[in-house]
């Protein structure tokens, strides 16, 4: 009987370090997560500003000031929710204004234009790469809080189902390979 009992609490207090182990990688991975978009916030808004910034400066013709600065200014404003569409247009609109290599030199040739260029192309080079860090944490916290164990025990807490954050970044091709 005393045998029993022993091995019985063995067996609890495996499972139950087991289960604190699991938890604690779970909020390790949610810590991780909530770096990655803080890191992914702050490359979006630096892109923003630099792109409001180069749309101010006169360099550019004034319709595509006119665009960059408007899909600048709508991606800083946006709500949570319309962020990923916000965003994505700002990409669009770098994409079409830069698509032409010729502009890309324009910008380059005038005068503080060739720091501003490369500016723009390291944020815009960095945007991806925030977002592939984001969404690789957020993968790896789903596959994890979707383990039945983690369901049953609620070891998730209240903390809210990890969503990836899906936007257009296709940096401008001119833009990018110039500055490369």
């Amino acid at each position: 009987m005393t045998a029993t009992l022993i091995w019985i609490l063995v067996a609890l207090v495996a499972v139950g370090l087991y289960l604190s182990w699991t938890a604690g990688r779970l909020d390790r991975l949610h810590v991780r997560m909530d770096a990655a978009r803080a890191a992914l916030d702050a490359q979006l808004l630096r892109r923003a500003s630099v792109t409001q910034e180069l749309a101010t400066s006169g360099v550019l013709d004034p319709a595509a000031s006119i665009v960059l600065y408007e899909a600048a200014h709508a991606a800083r404003q946006a709500e949570e929710e319309q962020r990923e569409v916000a965003e994505s247009e700002l990409s669009q609109a770098l994409r079409a204004v830069f698509e032409d290599p010729q502009q890309v030199e324009a910008v380059r040739e005038a005068p503080g234009g060739e720091a501003a260029a490369l500016e723009l192309a390291e944020a815009v080079r960095r945007v991806p790469m925030a977002r592939r860090f984001l969404n690789d944490a957020v993968g790896a916290a789903r596959r994890l809080r979707e383990h039945r164990k983690v369901r049953w025990f609620r070891l998730a807490g209240h903390a809210p189902f990890p969503l990836a954050f899906e936007m257009d970044d296709e940096p401008p091709a001119a833009l990018v390979d110039r500055m490369a």
